[in-house]
């Protein structure tokens, strides 16, 4: 069993949740009882910080599967995330390691170790077959840390020697500005893409829940600059909560399209595994009044359960909200000039591909 220090179940400033919620496969818990010895008010709390440790991995390209995501090839540069984002469906990846969902995916951070010369080796195997890589698909290669690791820095130098196209998925913003040297010469070649993340455009709403990630005006900016660079953006307005954030949606593709976007999509909430339990705490902490209608909503797009899991609908969801939301979306993307002729940009070139040879140099054609 992992040692578990517990925190106040209540909000942490800059903290998705103070919950250290167990993993499913924890054989054992704990739990703080109140033996009457002390008063709460005389018990520290220590503030959770963040560590970060190295992760070896044999392996950095990760294989999907799912008939319903559009990437086949995937890279995850760090495990974890300071982001804190309360609704983020990779927490329970946190539970094969013996660690929370809750705090723990904020706090107890692990970067891919030689990630660039782990996937230098993985992409000159011998029938090796370039596919559009996803960077991002479960943790954000631009949150925090990455400003002094640069794990993301290097893989994308490495992509970028390989000529091998890249889709990037962020809620990152003076980060993915930092990288801009590289993005731009990629993009001139049709070898790169960023989908921006863009969950609401209210500070307030956006600092509890996504209390590390950038602030909504920041993404925006970034947008603007990527497409002065010429990478092709998409805004990407998910997830979409019930009550939460859902009146929101025309307002943030309109500002995407605004800020230079050229397509955009969304999904509703999904609440995998733990994060049901974690979100459920979230709303009683910060929206108590609306909580039981939220849920009451996420039932109905979710065959009457906190999730659906099922291929398909798991994306888009079910029933008469599911269906407004994406008539909404529709129109939205129509009145925006989302999603129109340019979306073309997004396709990525896999023909210039050429397979790295060892000690660094590129091999012929």
């Amino acid at each position: 069993m992992s040692s578990r220090c517990e925190f106040r179940p209540g909000p942490i400033k800059g903290r998705g949740t103070g919950l250290r919620l167990e993993g499913r496969f924890d054989q054992e818990s704990r739990e703080p009882i109140d033996d009457g010895w002390r008063d709460a008010d005389e018990i520290p709390q220590a503030l959770p910080e963040t560590v970060l440790l190295p992760e070896r991995a044999r392996s950095i390209l990760s294989r999907n599967q799912s008939p319903d995501i559009p990437f086949e090839t995937s890279i995850n540069p760090y495990r974890g995330c300071e982001h804190g984002c309360i609704y983020c469906y990779a927490r329970p990846s946190h539970a094969y390691v013996d660690l929370s969902p809750g705090i723990d995916f904020e706090t107890r951070l692990f970067y891919k170790q030689d990630a660039a010369t782990i996937l230098e080796r993985e992409l000159a195997k011998p029938g090796y077959r370039p596919s559009v890589i996803s960077l991002g698909s479960n943790t954000d290669p631009y949150q925090p840390v990455e400003r002094s690791q640069r794990v993301t820095r290097d893989i994308l130098e490495v992509l970028w020697q390989s000529r091998h196209p890249v889709s990037i998925v962020t809620k990152g913003a003076a980060l993915i500005e930092r990288d801009l040297d590289l993005l731009s010469e990629m993009a001139a070649q049709h070898l790169v893409s960023v989908a921006i993340s863009l969950t609401t455009l209210d500070p307030a709403l956006k600092r509890i829940l996504e209390p590390r990630a950038a602030s909504p005006q920041a993404r925006l900016r970034a947008m603007r600059r990527l497409t002065d660079a010429g990478v092709p953006v998409m805004v990407f307005a998910s997830p979409m909560i019930p009550a939460i954030n859902d009146a929101e949606l025309e307002a943030m593709l309109d500002a995407g399209a605004q800020a230079g976007a050229i397509a955009a999509s969304f999904i509703p909430l999904r609440l995998p595994f733990e994060v049901k339990d974690l979100f459920r705490d979230w709303l009683q902490q910060h929206f108590p009044d609306r909580a039981a209608h939220v849920m009451s909503i996420v039932n109905q797009m979710r065959g009457g359960r906190d999730n659906d899991p099922n291929f398909g609908t798991r994306m888009r969801g079910q029933g008469p909200f599911a269906d407004l939301l994406a008539q909404r979306f529709k129109l939205a993307c129509r009145r925006s000039g989302l999603n129109g002729s340019e979306r073309v940009r997004l396709q990525l070139d896999l023909s210039q591909y050429r397979a790295p040879s060892p000690g660094g140099q590129l091999g012929l054609f």
